[in-house]
Parts: structure tokens; sequence; C-alpha cells
């Protein structure tokens, strides 16, 4: 990535940043559109999230990743501190790895 597209995106990252507590007395956001963007976020970063556990360039990732990240989900849903969720998914798909499941 070039310099100046790095530029570019930092300003405009900055710029968003900034408009958030310039313009919040001036512009008012319906209730009904602040549920759909809250939920339109929601579903961003799942698919983000299945995105990169699933994926590997352009193609899949195979099945020891999706098991780990499952194993992190599912730690993670019954409240586990984060130290022993990364912990658990890393240690499932290298243990996965190690025995050959890619």
């Amino acid at each position: 990535m070039s310099l100046l597209a790095i530029a570019v995106l930092a300003a405009g990252t900055l710029a968003f940043r900034l408009a958030g507590p310039l313009l919040q007395d001036r512009v008012t956001i319906p209730e009904p559109l602040r549920r759909l963007l809250s939920i339109a976020a929601v579903v961003l970063l799942i698919a983000l999230a299945c995105t990169a556990a699933l994926t590997q360039g352009y193609g899949f990732a195979g099945w020891a990743r999706p098991a780990g990240v499952l194993v992190g989900a599912v730690l993670a849903l019954r409240r586990v501190p984060l130290p022993a969720v990364v912990i658990a998914a890393a240690g499932t798909t290298a243990v996965l790895r190690l025995l050959g499941v890619e």
C-alpha cells in the first residue's frame, strides 16, 4: 500500500472520529435507525470473523482453524476469562494441526 493511500485512510478515519462529537448536537438519528445501525454493526463483525476463521488467501483454511474458533466461541459464551479462551482456541488449532488435520 502506498504512503499516499495510508495518509488518505488515516485522514478519513480521523474525520469520522471527529464528526461524532462535533455533530452530536446537530444531527438526531431516529430510534429505529439507531437499532438498525446497531444490528448492522454486529452483522458486519460476525461476517468479518467468519471470513477470517474460514478462509486463507482465496481458499478454505482447513478444519483446524474453524475448530479452534468454535472452541473459543463456546468458552467465551460460557464467560471463561479471555486469556483462557485464547489459549484454548490456539491450543485446539495447534493440536489438530499436529495430528495432521488441516
